[in-house]
C-alpha cells in the first residue's frame, strides 16, 4: 500500500472496520479473542471502534489469532502502519499558526521526561538565540512575534530537573551562517553554555574521520513512546513502537560518533572564536 499523507485520518476508521469483520467472520466473540491475544476485551473493543489506534505488533497477534490469509495480512498490517503515522503539512502549519505548533510542542514536553534531538543541519529552537530563532522564520511571510514569543518560552523546559534532554549536532549545523558572524559567535557560545546544564546531553559531529553512517532527517525521540521526522513540506510523527525504536537506534549510532562533555565545549570555543574572527574582519 502506497504512503499517502491525505489517508492518514481515514486509516484508523478502516483497520478499526476491518478487524471488527474478520472476527465476526471467525465466528469469534470480543471475549474469546481477546483470550486468544492475551488483551482485555475492553481494549478489542476500543480497537474495533477506533477508540484506540492498535500498534502492529497487537494487529500481527490479532491477524494471526483469526488465521487472515497471507494477501489480506499485507494490506491490513500496511494500513496499521498508516494509522500510527500522523503527517503535519507545513503549509498548513503556517496557515494556522506557528504559535500554535509551538502550544502543542510545549505540550508535549510538558508530558515528557527524556528527549533526543539529532539535529543534521539547524539548530533546534530550545537552543537557538532569539536572532536566530528569527532569522529561522523570515523566509515565511506574516508577523511571526507570536511563534518567536512562543519558542522562547519552551526554552525553560531546560532548567527542569526532572528532564533529560540529549542533543546531537553535527558540523554543519552549528557553523551554518545562518545570522550574521557575530551573532553565529553568540548562537555557538550559548550552545556551549547550555550544554553545562546538569540535565542537558550535548553532542557535536565535526567533520573528521570516517562515518560510514550518514543523518538524513532532523529528527525528535520523546521518551520511547513517539518519534517525530522533519522534512521540507512538513513532518511525520511516529508511535509505533518498532518505528520508535528505529530512531532510538540511530541516535545511539551517532553518540558513538559524538564529542561530548569539555571536548564538544573544545570545538564550539573553536568555531565560536572563528565567526568571532570574521566579524572582526568585516
Amino acid at each position: 500500500m502506497a504512503f499517502d499523507p491525505q489517508g492518514l485520518g481515514q486509516s484508523n476508521s478502516d483497520l478499526a472496520a476491518i478487524l471488527q469483520e474478520l472476527r465476526r467472520r471467525a465466528g469469534l466473540s470480543g471475549v474469546q479473542l481477546a483470550r486468544r491475544v492475551n488483551m482485555s476485551q475492553s481494549k478489542i473493543s476500543k480497537i474495533e471502534t477506533g477508540r484506540v489506534t492498535p500498534a502492529l505488533i497487537d494487529v500481527e497477534l490479532i491477524l494471526r489469532a483469526l488465521e487472515a490469509p497471507s494477501e489480506l495480512i499485507a494490506h491490513v498490517t500496511a494500513l496499521a502502519r498508516i494509522a500510527n503515522t500522523e503527517w503535519q503539512d507545513a503549509r498548513a502549519l503556517r496557515r494556522k499558526g506557528l504559535d500554535k505548533k509551538q502550544v502543542e510542542l510545549a505540550t508535549l514536553e510538558r508530558n515528557s521526561k527524556e528527549f533526543r534531538y539529532l539535529l543534521p543541519t539547524t539548530i533546534t529552537g530550545l537552543l537557538a538565540t532569539p536572532e536566530y530563532i528569527r532569522a529561522s522564520l523570515d523566509p515565511f511571510p506574516g508577523d511571526h512575534s507570536k511563534a518567536i514569543a512562543k519558542k522562547l518560552e519552551r526554552q525553560a523546559i531546560l532548567y527542569d530537573p526532572a528532564k533529560c534532554f540529549n542533543f546531537i549536532l553535527t558540523e554543519q549545523a552549528c557553523l551554518w551562517p545562518l545570522v550574521p558572524a557575530q551573532a553565529m559567535a553568540m548562537q555557538i557560545d550559548r550552545l556551549a553554555s547550555v550544554s553545562r546544564l546538569p540535565n542537558v546531553r550535548s553532542g557535536i559531529i565535526p567533520m573528521a574521520g570516517h562515518m560510514p553512517w550518514a543523518p538524513l532527517n532532523v529528527f525528535t525521540v520523546y521518551d520511547t513512546s513517539l518519534a517525530t521526522v522533519e522534512v521540507s513540506t512538513g513532518a511525520l510523527v511516529f508511535r509505533d513502537p518498532r518505528d520508535v525504536q528505529e530512531y532510538l537506534d540511530e541516535f545511539r549510532t551517532f553518540e558513538g560518533y559524538s564529542l561530548w562533555g569539555e571536548d564538544a565545549r573544545v570545538k564550539l570555543r573553536e568555531w565560536a572564536d572563528h565567526y568571532r574572527g570574521i566579524s572582526q574582519d568585516l
